[in-house]
């Protein structure tokens, strides 16, 4: 890459260890704890959308809520399929990493 600076042209060059398409890519909307009924937050932020009612039937990978932080909005998508309960987010609330939004039982 060259970048100019007060005038002044530079080359950089930036070491991959190893090739782009081998890492880890993120994948669109996070889901939360896989383990059990809870979709907890991956992060402190600001609820900014919710989907979803309580007692609505979801498919796994569906949007449940939209976490915003920095400026920046992480999609929360249901890790399982089943009916939510006990939807404790609201527009506006801040919620810590780890807090349980919902839950996602059997249906």
């Amino acid at each position: 890459m060259v970048t100019e600076v007060n005038g002044k042209r530079f080359e950089i060059f930036v070491h991959a260890p190893e090739p782009v398409h081998k890492r880890h890519r993120a994948k669109q909307g996070a889901s939360g704890a896989s383990t059990g009924t809870a979709l907890t937050s991956p992060m402190q932020g600001t609820v900014v959308k919710i989907a979803v009612e309580d007692g609505q039937s979801v498919e796994a990978g569906e949007l449940i809520v939209v976490i915003e932080a920095m400026k920046m909005e992480q999609p929360l998508n249901a890790h399982r399929a089943g009916v939510v309960k006990n939807l404790s987010a609201t527009i506006g609330e801040t919620v810590s990493s780890g807090s349980t939004l919902c839950d996602i039982i059997d249906a």
